[in-house]
């Protein structure tokens, strides 16, 4: 198989899919460009605020990104690249770009509230509370994780330090960025061009002056300014930096993409290697492991948490929810076949890390067609310096939406008000704080847990889609096979972690650190279980017109 054919393919199966299906569940939900969109209605100038639909593109596309649809694809690659090419493409379509759409839709029609309260007014309270708290918890974990990548990424020997000194200017460019376009009306496309100018000097000068901090330093730098960014206004930061840091993304997809076709690489991965590789079933590893590239649970929240915040008119939802979902399912194809050229067998531990494997794969190809050394030194290098972004976009991102959840958690409740705890900037505190402790804690005892619960939060976000459709009267039947598709892939998955942990546990002989590790992992994944389950009987009964709100 050839690496043309599979990009190929993919790209002309995601147009189609985009001009059919896409277009299809608009006019079957009843998209409306004359309704008026909870950013006009509700404009607040922090977090209501009506962007461009470049601008929010950009931002939705870059949040929902990360290292999500370059890790998933290359670290699922040992079951043949055949499975792997056929999920992205199935379920980019029919599963992930159908809930990052539905989850904007149904925020824009509930006042732009996050999922939960969404849930609530559909499903009922207990479900709400159950949802809230734990995206909240998987939100937590998105914070320390992603928190300890960036740090990583700017002391790391990748770029020494390049990545931060790029990460500290783009910050500050951003934020002129949104004072021009949002305060001095500078025209878009002015604008846009000086600012993927001075983007790439950004690049220039982290190359050539890369700071050099302890990771400890980073780590509580990056916890500061996450702090700040959940607060600040989304026209100075968040906006204008995702819609900047998506042109890195279009740059390294589009330069992949004609690296592929000039240098036609050969897949030298088998297709199919095996339903069970290793410690590994095909179903639910696969479907667990690429996530981004297909659906992610995270994607949701984004949608309902800022994106819909945002949205200018409910037209655009299909371009910024389904088109930015089918355009990361092309870049999860694109590390695909980085991991399937550059090895025989699928498995990337030899390279270090996803992002080197990606990294050294589309560097490769520009050697192949002929550029020089350093050229294809500096596309290493600014691939790594993307990927870097891309993390903490989302990482930012991730502690917005964890202080929206936990101010609607509280509001309305007397301890809400006695503690403040429905002020933004203590929810915010609170919020930021947990993920520190997290973080330095060592939440890589529970990551392991992370893709299932990350999947799991897909299940309440088709449930809430699909009730407020069936209350409308509107067709839902779409979303019936990926609410129990995503509902038995999460659930296997974490009843084989709760069952291998206990055999390991039974069968003795851990040390200390792995004995806690286990036990901490099952103590988690029981109450995970029973809340998938309650709001899979809660949504059902609604779903299925068993019962009423």
């Amino acid at each position: 198989m050839n690496s043309v054919v599979l990009i190929l393919l993919a790209i002309v199966i995601f147009v189609v899919a985009y001009l059919t299906y896409g277009r299809y569940l608009a006019k079957t939900w009843g998209i409306d460009p004359t309704r008026k969109t909870p950013a006009h209605e509700l404009e607040d100038g922090v977090d209501y605020c009506p962007a461009k639909t470049p601008v929010l593109m950009g931002h939705h596309f870059s949040s929902i990104a990360g290292a999500g649809p370059i890790n998933g694809p290359i670290q699922a690659a040992f079951f043949g690249w055949l499975p792997c090419f056929l999920w992205i493409i199935v379920g980019g379509i029919f599963f992930g770009a159908v809930q990052d759409f539905g989850s904007i839709f149904v925020s824009i029609r509930h006042q732009g509230k996050s999922l939960g309260e969404v849930i609530e007014e559909n499903i009922g309270r207990k479900a709400r509370i159950l949802f809230t708290v734990f995206a909240w918890l998987v939100l937590l974990l998105v914070i320390a994780a992603f928190a300890d990548i960036v740090a990583n990424s700017f002391t790391g020997s990748d770029a020494n330090g390049s990545v931060a000194t790029a990460s500290m200017l783009f910050i500050l460019l951003a934020i002129g960025f949104g004072f021009a376009v949002y305060r001095k009306n500078a025209p878009m496309v002015v604008a846009s061009i000086v600012g993927v100018i001075l983007l790439a000097a950004c690049v220039a000068i982290g190359l050539a002056f890369p700071i050099q901090l302890p990771k400890s330093v980073w780590i509580a730098v990056v916890f500061i300014y996450i702090m700040i960014a959940s607060v600040t206004p989304v026209w100075i930061l968040l906006q204008p930096r995702d819609y900047l840091s998506s042109f890195l993304l279009y740059f390294m997809i589009i330069a992949a993409v004609i690296g592929i076709f000039a240098a036609h690489p050969a897949v030298t991965v088998p297709a199919f290697i095996g339903f069970h590789v290793g410690n590994n079933y095909m179903f639910p590893t696969l479907f667990i492991t690429i996530a981004c590239g297909a659906i992610s649970g995270f994607h949701s929240l984004i949608g309902s948490g800022t994106t819909s915040k945002q949205l200018d008119n409910e037209k655009d939802a299909l371009m910024v929810g389904y088109g930015s979902m089918l355009i990361e399912c092309v870049l999860a194809v694109i590390s695909l076949i980085a991991i399937a050229t550059l090895t025989t067998d699928g498995a990337y531990a030899s390279f270090g890390s996803p992002t080197v494997v990606f990294a050294t794969a589309i560097s490769g190809f520009f050697a192949t067609i002929g550029f020089s050394e350093g050229a294809v030194n500096a596309t290493y290098t600014i691939i790594a310096l993307a990927v870097s972004c891309f993390c903490l976009t989302s990482l930012d991102t991730a502690t917005r939406l964890g202080r929206f959840l936990f101010q609607e958690l509280f509001a309305g409740t007397e301890i809400g008000k006695k503690l403040k705890l429905e002020n933004m900037y203590v929810a915010t505190v609170i919020t930021a704080l947990f993920g520190f402790v997290l973080c330095l804690a060592g939440y890589a005892k529970i990551w392991p847990l992370f893709g299932a619960a990350n999947q799991l939060v897909a299940v309440p976000a088709f449930l809430a889609v699909g009730t407020y459709l069936k209350r409308q009267g509107k067709n839902n039947k779409m979303l019936y096979i990926p609410i129990i598709f995503m509902a038995c892939a999460t659930l296997t998955s974490l009843c084989l972690s709760f069952k291998n942990n206990l055999v390991a546990l039974i069968g003795g002989g851990l040390d200390g650190t792995a004995l806690f590790t286990n036990v901490l992992q099952d103590v988690i994944i029981v109450p995970m279980v029973v809340l998938a389950i309650i709001l899979l009987i809660d949504g059902g009964k609604v779903l299925w017109g068993k019962a009423e709100k």
